[in-house]
């Protein structure tokens, strides 16, 4: 039966089949959705509205993202869902960058909701981070720098505003944005249409085709959704020719977690092997080869499938049964279908000889900490998520960490509960997974070889991570990245102090979030009709200009060499390095205690850092 007849038919077959039912493998929460009759949308690629030369030479972009509502026929025959998109798209553009060459991006809240948005991946300066109380209210728009200096990685941007970045999330506002450099285009992986980000999210709808709103229902443990998407469309299907493509996978869900497999419709129940060579930080040290991917809230893995094999055949991505503590329905163990079809158009990038051995010099943190710390993710005895029995209300104690800018940490992430998960994302830096126990108990093969962001702590785990704190000083987030969890407190702060004698003159400092020269600032709607005013060439190239002279980010180079130097002679310190091997299931980093490094700091506590809950 064509694609074509098929969703000729559909409206019919909807009719049909709005059952309702509780939760259960077998069951449903939502209306009845027929899986794969529905072809696969990507975001659009976005392109600069302006682009200026920075101090060093290189290129400034300007971006504009507009944030407003958007109505979508999610469910023919019913209603149509009432989503809020960046630029009205669900996912939102995706942006392509280059390593060296930064950005601005503007957004402008057209929608009814408070947001603050979070380039999830990046070093960016505190101010820039998307700090959950630096909002973006409707009627204001705020301009967000950003480096692009780190090397190649699958990022994303979506919202982190306090209270309702779930509510925001479930309704569209997350989006790709991909950087590149020279070193992973040396590789020539698949690349223009073999290239597939595939952003995975799970939601449940009302039997009128609108979403089951998670905030308006009170819900505070997690929602699981029964309804898979992927880029927005409830379980797609894809052409695909038989060879090699590049798939970047993105968990944007607010709570639901995958362990991801591959099956062909000839060989029903058995596993394709996949080769996994990224993670959240960009290339792995090692490909690795499996037959399923776990992959929690936020993450990103990137995997390399091969169809060649396929051609002519379907080839389905399943999802696990009971994986973690998440509630099963009735089609939950599916999310895509990859239709191969029978010819190559374009043998290009289609890595003949497999990927090398080695990908890259991975920079894992070295072998020992200058200080560690031990932080408990749990459930209070009155409601409510909390880590160390600190909840983000609390702002004369929600800063838990004082890591010297330039320091090496472990720290020990644990959950006592049998009941649920937590992916836990600390900001501003990259993580090596070094042990796990409890739970799964051992650290995944693909994760031994990779830095990290978020790292999913399973029911009854306690994992060690070890970090560099650089290359900036600062306040910023780490929380559950399951959005019911965060929105109801599971999230605080550290602060990266500064050195007083790091020896480098530094411009302009960033180490408060809140900085009032940063924050959102009112529009005039007719300015944004007309572009005129602060929406002017004039206007956008003067704030561009202003960004340039901060200096932010083009000496990182120079930061970074201080901030050798500076450690390599200060007791208990340790210069970055890069090495040749992972973590291990077992392995423990070395301690140096060094309590005097814990007095150093020179920036605002979190008391200082004004809370303002808006609706």
């Amino acid at each position: 039966m064509s694609s074509r007849f098929l969703r000729s038919f559909l409206p019919l077959l909807w009719a049909a089949s709005t059952v309702y039912a509780k939760g259960g493998d077998d069951k449903w929460l939502s209306p009845v959705y027929p899986l794969y009759t529905q072809p696969l949308a990507f975001g659009e690629e976005i392109s600069p509205k302006y682009t200026v030369k920075n101090s060093d030479g290189s290129d400034l972009d300007y971006y504009e993202i507009d944030i407003k509502p958007v109505d979508v026929q999610i469910y023919p025959g019913l209603g149509k869902t009432h989503l809020v998109g960046y630029n009205g798209g669900v996912p939102g553009p995706t942006f392509r960058m280059q390593k060296g060459r930064e950005a601005v991006v503007r957004f402008v809240n057209h929608a009814t909701l408070a947001n603050s948005v979070h380039l999830h991946g990046s070093y960016s300066r505190a101010p820039f981070d998307g700090w959950a109380d630096d909002i973006t209210k409707p009627g204001q728009y705020k301009d967000y720098y950003y480096p692009n200096r780190q090397n190649a990685r699958t990022l994303w941007y979506h919202d982190h505003a306090i209270d309702h970045t779930a509510e925001n999330a479930y309704y569209g506002q997350a989006g790709f944005y991909i950087l590149s450099d020279a070193e992973e285009d040396a590789l020539n992986l698949p690349s223009g249409k073999y290239d597939l980000p595939l952003a995975l999210a799970s939601k449940q709808y009302n039997s009128d085709g609108t979403l089951w709103d998670p905030e308006k229902n009170g819900e505070e443990v997690s929602l699981w959704g029964d309804v898979i998407h992927v880029n927005g469309v409830p379980w797609p299907f894809h052409q695909v020719e038989p060879r090699k493509y590049r798939l970047r996978f993105l968990n944007t869900g607010i709570s639901r977690s995958f362990q991801l497999s591959f099956e062909s419709s000839d060989a029903v129940g058995k596993q394709i092997p996949f080769t996994v060579f990224a993670s959240d930080a960009g290339l792995t040290l090692n490909p690795v080869q499996t037959n399923d991917l776990y992959i929690s809230v936020a993450e990103r893995w990137e995997v390399i499938v091969d169809f060649s094999a396929y051609a002519g055949k379907n080839v389905t991505v399943k999802n696990a049964r009971k994986v973690a503590a998440d509630d099963d329905y009735n089609s939950t163990d599916q999310v895509m279908r990859f239709i191969v079809g029978n010819t190559v158009s374009d043998s290009s990038n289609n890595l003949p000889n497999g990927l090398p051995q080695t990908l890259r010099t991975v920079p894992f943190p070295p072998s020992h900490a200058t200080s560690e710390y031990n932080f408990k993710f749990q459930k209070g005895n009155g409601g409510g998520w909390n880590i160390n029995g600190v909840t983000w209300s609390d702002a004369n104690s929600r800063i838990l960490a004082k890591p010297p800018r330039g320091s090496v940490q472990k720290w020990t992430l644990e959950n006592t509960s049998g009941g649920w998960s937590h992916p836990i994302h600390i900001h501003l830096v990259d993580l090596q997974i070094v042990s796990r126990s409890g739970g799964r108990g051992a650290v995944m093969p693909y994760e031994k070889v990779a830095l990290k962001d978020v790292m999913w702590l399973d029911t009854n785990e306690k994992i060690e991570v070890v970090a560099r704190y650089a290359p900036w000083d600062g306040v910023y987030m780490f929380h559950c990245h399951n959005l019911i969890h965060e929105d109801h407190e599971m999230l605080a702060a550290f602060n990266v102090t500064a050195l007083p004698d790091l020896g480098y003159p530094e411009t302009t400092h960033f180490i408060d979030p809140m900085e009032p020269r940063y924050r959102a600032t009112d529009f005039s709607e007719s300015d944004f009709q007309s572009r005129s005013g602060v929406f002017s060439e004039q206007g956008i190239k003067d704030k561009l200009n202003f960004f340039i002279g901060l200096e932010a980010y083009s000496k990182v180079d120079e930061v970074e060499s201080a901030l050798v130097d500076y450690w390599s002679t200060h007791t208990g310190g340790a210069a970055p390095t890069s090495t040749s091997k992972g973590g291990s299931g077992s392995t423990k980093t070395s301690t140096t205690s060094s309590p005097t490094t814990l007095k150093t700091s020179t920036t605002k506590s979190s008391s200082s850092v004004t809370s303002t809950k808006t609706k």
